[in-house]
């Protein structure tokens, strides 16, 4: 099982980037999967997360500027961000698991991150 990010760098504050998670060794539309990035106080912060029909969760500092979605024929997990802000500077790692949560501990598989800097 691997899962390689991409689609990070750096951007002004109000930009946009979009982030991609390539999965192999098993099939995203069998599992659940998540982004994640480093907050203060925690190991990852969960800030989005898709489960296995579509239904999506998402943490409230992106909801409405962050959409994830996946990509079942291509085996990929994306990450639409919006409005962009300079607090939204961190790496970002995809993971998967087998519980529709935003809660790290519940994810089993990781990638190695992508960098996102927003700047003012």
């Amino acid at each position: 099982v691997q899962l390689v990010e991409s689609g990070g760098g750096s951007v002004q504050a109000g930009g946009a980037l979009r982030l991609s998670c390539a999965a192999s060794g098993y099939a995203v539309s069998s599992v659940y999967m998540g982004w994640f990035r480093p907050a203060p106080g925690k190991e990852r912060e969960g800030i989005a997360s898709v489960d296995r029909f579509g239904s999506t969760l998402y943490a409230d500092s992106v909801k409405g500027r962050f959409t994830i979605s996946k990509d079942n024929a291509k085996n990929t997990l994306s990450l639409e961000m919006n409005s962009l802000k300079p607090e939204d500077t961190a790496m970002y790692y995809c993971a998967a698991g087998y519980t529709f949560t935003l809660r790290s501990p519940d994810y089993n598989y990781w990638g190695q991150g992508t960098q996102v800097t927003v700047s003012s």
